[in-house]
């Protein structure tokens, strides 16, 4: 249960963050939402191995770096928490968000940014804290945390810079029930990124996991 809730209270601050950062329009809203998955990566790694998100969580069972039975009750908690988290944020705005690829870019540009930036954060997350050479470092957090920040800052003005199926279907889900919004994007941010887990995977074990 302590690893459930973990990435249940984790995600639930993350996205509800991303929602109040993306509202404010602010010019560093990248490095916030990056520093913020930071804070909470080494919040929550002693407990659950602070993934957040479910194409992490999917790589890291398919190469077999967590406890299996725990591959659903992570992506039920992670779904939950990114739900109430932007619930949480539209509360706070009086309105709710939700990522949408840009006007000018096309959808197999938005689909491969999100598969390619995802697979580069599997990578980081299991070559930084999940190798056995590297375990006990103190700076896997923060390779993760700017791990999103590159990815939001150089992908996001395409694809909508997500990288995690929870993120967007807690904020599309919340965006459509409020009644300023549709979840015709939502299958971009799930396919997108699963896909980039296991091609994360895929790479890893090519790398030499151990």
């Amino acid at each position: 249960m302590p690893r459930y809730l973990t990435e249940f209270v984790g995600t639930l601050f993350f996205v509800m963050t991303i929602g109040l950062a993306v509202s404010s329009g602010h010019a560093l809203t990248p490095l916030i939402i990056g520093s913020t998955l930071m804070v909470l990566v080494y919040m929550g790694a002693p407990v659950s191995g602070a993934h957040y998100n479910p194409a992490v969580t999917l790589a890291l069972f398919l190469r077999r770096k967590m406890p299996r039975g725990d591959l659903l009750p992570y992506l039920v908690a992670q779904l939950l928490g990114a739900t109430l988290g932007a619930y949480l944020s539209s509360i706070f705005l009086d309105h709710s968000f939700a990522p949408a690829p840009a006007a000018t870019a096309s959808i197999g540009s938005a689909f491969l940014v999100e598969l390619l930036y995802t697979c580069l954060l599997a990578l980081v997350v299991l070559n930084c804290a999940a190798r056995a050479a590297t375990k006990g470092n103190s700076y896997f957090g923060l390779a993760i945390g700017f791990t999103i920040v590159i990815a939001v800052f150089c992908g996001g003005p395409i694809s909508g810079g997500v990288f995690n199926p929870a993120v967007a279907t807690g904020s599309i889900l919340i965006n459509t029930l409020m009644g300023e919004g549709d979840l015709r994007h939502l299958w971009l941010y799930l396919a997108g990124p699963l896909a980039g887990g296991l091609l994360g995977a895929f790479i890893f074990k090519l790398q030499g996991e151990s």
